[in-house]
This record gives C-alpha cells, structure tokens and sequence, in this order.
C-alpha cells in the first residue's frame, strides 16, 4: 500500500509518504500558514504519489464525534486563520481518498504501538510536553476518544509553595500545561528553554508536577506503558527526576511489576521524532 501521513502542528506540517511497514519513502516540512496557504501546499505535495490513503494528526482541539457535523474540524483552536476550519473535509475533496484523523499525541500513541518497540502493550499512554501538554491513550490498539479527545495537559495540579509563577494557561493558569510545559518553564526563568541551565529551580517544579499528573493518569486509567515526549523532556535527566517523585507520591499504594521496574514503564518514544508521522501512516490504515 501507499500511505500519505500529515503531522499538522501549529508551527508546521510533515508530509510523508509510506507503507503499511511504517517505512518511510519521502517526507517533507512545510510552515503552517493559513489554511488556504498550507492546504495548497499539502495537496500538491500528495496530488500525484498515488495514494490508497491518507492519515493526519492535527493539533486541537477537533470535532472527532462521526455523528456530528462538524467531524473533522478543527474547533476552537486559538491558532489564527483555523478555528472552524474543515481540514478533514478539505483533504477528502482534494485528493479523493479515505482519510483518518486523530489529534497529533493520540496519533504517536499509535505509532507506538503500531510501529514501536510496544506493539505488545494492552494501554498504552502518551503524553508530550512541549510548547503544549497533551496526552492520547490506546487500549487495545485503538484510539480513546469520548465526549471530547482527552486534554490530559489541563488537569489541575497542587502548585508547590516556593512556586511564584503564576501559570500561563490562559483558561487555567495552574493546569499542568500552565506550570510544566515549556512556555511555562521560561515564563518562570526568564530564559529561553535551550539556555536554562540543568540545575535550575523550575525543573525540579516540572518533575513534581508532572508525577503528580502521572499519578492521577496511573490511577485512573492503570496504563500499561507511559511515554513522554515533547522537548521538555528531550532533556535526559528529566525522566529519572519525574519516576522519582512519582515513586513518593504514590508511597507504594500501587503494587505491579511496571511499579517495581519504573525505568521501563515511564519510557521515551521508541520511534524518537517518528513518533507522530509514523501514527499518521498507522492512522492511514485505519482509514475507511
């Protein structure tokens, strides 16, 4: 089979071209713009690679309910240009082929376990911490939506004392993505992220508030892996810090082999920055 996949983030799109091996053929990255501007560019990217099927991670949030209207537009997105836009519908009437949709996180959630090294894991939870926080959770090898797709970046979390910054989430303020992500991090250094230094306050503040939204995540949903991605725990120390706190937090209420071998439970993406275009070519798949 050939597989178109779209990695849609609000900075940029990849677009690859694969097969149902999760290999590889062409990619390429274009700057998002509008959506006229980068839908014109996508489709002439796709026109003649002669697909059977395309799959997208988008960022959010999205109308993912096939009952409603409105299933496949990007909703109330304070991206300029794409609230209410249609990209399902645009991809379907420009190329004329099944298409499968999925926010970005539940997408390399999927490759995951499509592609990755956990092909074997009954759940399987994915959160990201970059410019954002989200969060995509597989059971089974399918994706979990409900009302909405999950928004596990806007839990409310316990802000530690020593912490004055006062959260940039402009709905929340204090929700994990408001105190942890990565705008948070240099709101609350006043530095860029690349600058500040391993030994700084702020990251031990994001190890804590992360293990208590792990902790919340492991309670509810008993996932079988975590896997965090995103920049801000690109850093390697990051992880071992947040298992830590987590090991606290929870002070042995939970008592599985994942709890007794941490270091192999809460993991970095097996398929690295493929993570989300390889979920894009799974999504293709499943595409009807």
């Amino acid at each position: 089979m050939r597989l178109g996949a779209i990695e849609a983030g609000g900075t940029k799109f990849v677009l690859a071209v694969g097969n149902e091996k999760g290999e590889i053929f062409e990619k390429i990255s274009i700057p998002t713009r509008t959506p006229e501007e980068t839908m014109k560019d996508t489709l002439d990217f796709f026109k003649d690679k002669n697909l059977d099927a395309l799959g997208i991670g988008c960022f959010g949030p999205l109308e993912l309910n096939k009952d409603k209207e409105k299933y496949g537009y990007i909703t109330s997105t304070p991206k300029p240009h794409w609230g209410d836009f249609d990209i399902l519908g645009s991809l379907k009437k420009g190329l004329n082929i099944p298409v499968e949709i999925a926010t970005d996180v539940s997408g390399a959630a999927l490759g995951e376990i499509t592609f990755g090294e956990y092909e074997n894991e009954h759940t399987l939870l994915y959160i990201t911490v970059g410019t954002g926080i989200g969060g995509g959770y597989v059971i089974d090898g399918k994706i979990h939506n409900g009302m909405l797709h999950p928004e596990m970046g806007h839990i409310m979390i316990h802000k530690n004392p020593k912490d004055t910054y006062e959260g940039f989430c402009p709905y929340h303020k204090t929700c994990l993505e408001g105190l942890a992500a990565g705008p948070a991090n240099e709101g609350r250094t006043g530095m860029k992220g690349i600058d500040i230094p391993e030994d700084h306050e702020s990251f031990d503040f994001i190890a804590e508030y992360m293990a208590e939204a792990l902790m919340s995540y492991i309670l509810i949903l008993s996932p079988t892996k975590i896997v965090l991605g995103g920049g801000v725990m690109g850093r390697t120390y990051m992880i071992p810090k947040i298992r830590e706190v987590l090991k606290e937090k929870l002070n042995g209420y939970v008592k599985t082999d994942q709890m007794e071998n941490l270091d192999k439970y809460i993991v970095t993406p097996s398929l690295g920055v493929e993570s989300g275009i390889k979920g894009a070519l799974a999504l293709a798949l499943m595409a009807k």
